[in-house]
């Protein structure tokens, strides 16, 4: 269907930057593209800026922020650049000055407007910058690799001028995403060198890695035309874990492979544009420099060579997350966790659940897509669930308008282009939902409401300080609706909220996960469940290469009943999609 990536003809330029959305093979692809261009004599460095990264748990050594040789692989050397560190020092040069002069409270809000992720990303690309402008780099190496690509928002932000010159310190429309941009005025030379480079065909290709699953061709769509957007147009994208083959007489194997090329029909029109290459899916965890090596040649691992059957891990299904929330009274329930993990799908399986034993649910989600329209299209459904769908375009369109028409209009033209500019933050979008769930919560007190996709705790801390701080410390204009004060008592309230996080049982999405539920401890909301979703682990397949998966999957399974649920449940890869009433209720007992 595709040509297999092979970098050894695919690869030609220095400078290469992987990029994707959680738990799509980004980081094991970098790596074993780094590795089979040492093996070619190339020297290579291999550099993560990813806050999630597990770079030193695929190359199985101990990595710092200083390049370190690869054993066993000449001319391969990696680091492990912080974002997280670089952020907390770019929080306090920003926020130093003014310790002891303004009152506490304030500086808290000031450091937490700084604890998004759009003020990590600044810094991990400040971090690389000084990669890219370093021109002992040239002579060093003939390739350095980035595992994670700084987003199209982010660059547009860094090439506005009002970016430089000190404007948010003086706004009284409250600091961006990212913070005062003064605090990084004098690299202003050095970020134009690094966007330049990363727009210079000759010297960057940028390397889109998506999984055949509609939600992360998606996602490689959007990244591919907001970075097009600012003249990354040498593009490549890599299908990774595409299933060659599959065993006919496996229920699973079968529908795993026809579940793929369904999707990768579904694939933007705009994506298809962009020159494609495929990986094939594998038996084996993509961990160690020996399995690094055999992703680029036809190896496969034979029955014989798997990992023995892992030690048998018992979880609950769906069904006992729903009996909990049932028996507790749960009044508001989210759902969260990364793009593609199905969050959609089991908000409404709970939702069914919760209506099946006699209570009054409202479902409500801002699936852009209209997913919950596709999932209950049969039209059944029972009196007692109600549904209704939050258009993420027209609420987060009102809030532009709501803070341009406050903040904007003491603006001079470049200022208002940066405004705008900075509204495009995904920030922007949390805020804007957060403010209509919080009126569809307010309209619904004698429901049981189910909420798909919920802000993240540093968003909600954001809206906390709106309501209690100066309205220039924060992004939206001052003034809280009611329904907003009302709901964040309700979120830290476990006895009326219930948070379920949702996850793969794969490297990425369980360390993102987990990094969430720390966020959502500062909020002071403590999750109830960890669902992990679509797991192999917990299917009856003899195919020999998805059963390389089960043995994989094992380790996660284990980290998040162990280390970081206080519950934890698991749904089994399903063959098809549940679509309807009746069909969710056979998901909750699958």
């Amino acid at each position: 269907m595709y040509q297999t990536f092979n970098p050894k003809n695919n690869v030609v330029t220095p400078f290469l930057f992987f990029t994707g959305k959680g738990g799509v093979g980004k980081t094991s692809t970098a790596c074993a593209t780094a590795v089979a261009l040492a093996d070619q004599g190339k020297k290579v460095l291999l550099v993560s800026t990813d806050p999630a990264s597990n770079l030193q748990d695929v190359l199985e050594i101990e990595l710092t922020g200083d390049p370190v040789a690869v054993p066993s692989v000449k001319n391969l050397f990696a680091c492990n650049l912080d974002p997280e560190e670089a952020a907390r020092a770019y929080r306090e040069k920003v926020v130093g000055p003014y310790r002891g002069r303004l009152p506490d409270s304030v500086i808290s809000t000031m450091e937490e407007q700084l604890s998004g992720a759009c003020t990590v990303e600044i810094a991990a690309f400040d971090e690389f910058s000084h990669l890219l402008s370093d021109e002992e780099i040239f002579t060093r190496y003939d390739h350095v690799l980035f595992d994670t690509a700084p987003t199209g928002h982010t660059l547009r932000l860094l090439q506005l001028p009002t970016a430089w010159t000190g404007f948010l310190k003086e706004s009284t429309h409250g600091a961006s995403c990212l913070g005062p941009l003064s605090g990084l005025g004098e690299k202003k030379e050095l970020y134009a060198k690094a966007v330049d480079y990363l727009s210079d065909p000759a010297k960057t290709t940028l390397i889109l890695i998506s999984r055949p699953d509609v939600s992360s061709l998606v996602e490689a769509n959007r990244a591919s035309l907001e970075l097009k957007e600012i003249g990354i147009q040498n593009q490549q994208l890599i299908i990774n874990g595409l299933l060659q083959t599959h065993c006919s007489n496996d229920a699973v194997s079968t529908a795993f492979y026809k579940r793929q090329h369904r999707a990768l029909k579904e694939t933007p029109e705009s994506l298809k544009q962009v020159v494609t290459f495929s990986l094939p899916f594998v038996s084996y965890s993509l961990t160690g420099i020996e399995n690094l090596r055999h992703l680029f040649s036809s190896y496969t691992v034979t029955t014989l060579e798997e990992s023995t059957d892992p030690e048998a891990i018992h979880l609950p299904g769906l069904n006992k997350v729903i009996d909990d929330f049932s028996a507790k009274n749960t009044r508001v329930i989210f759902t969260m966790g990364k793009g593609g993990v199905g969050k959609t799908s089991i908000a409404s399986a709970i939702a069914v659940g919760l209506a099946e034993k006699g209570h009054s649910v409202h479902l409500t989600t801002t699936d852009p897509a209209a997913h919950l329209d596709y999932t209950f299209k049969d039209g059944s459904t029972k009196n007692s669930l109600s549904i209704s769908s939050i258009n993420p375009v027209v609420e987060v369109e009102k809030y532009k308008q709501e803070v341009l028409s406050t903040a904007g209009k003491e603006l001079d033209e470049e200022g208002l282009a940066y405004l705008k500019e900075d509204l495009e933050s995904p920030c922007t979008e949390e805020i804007a939902l957060f403010r209509a769930f919080a009126d569809v919560v307010e309209k619904s007190e004698n429901e049981i409401v189910v909420i798909d996709t919920a802000p993240t705790g540093h968003t909600l801390l954001l809206l906390d300080s709106t309501e209690a701080y100066h309205k220039e410390m924060s992004r939206s204009t001052g003034d809280v609706p009611e329904s907003v004060k009302k709901l964040l008592p309700r979120l830290r309230n476990p006895e009326e909220t219930g948070v379920v996080i949702v996850t793969l049982a794969e490297a990425t999405p369980v360390l993102e996960a987990g990094r969430l539920q720390e966020d959502l401890k500062r909020a002071q909301i403590d999750p109830k469940w960890w669902v992990i979703n679509q797991s192999l682990y917990a299917t009856q397949t003899e195919d020999p290469v998805l059963k390389g998966r089960v043995v994989s999957e094992a380790k996660w399974i284990k980290k998040v009943k162990e280390e970081l649920a206080p519950q934890c449940a698991v749904i089994p890869w399903l063959h098809e999609e549940k679509i309807g009433y009746d069909s969710l209720k056979e998901f909750i007992n699958a």
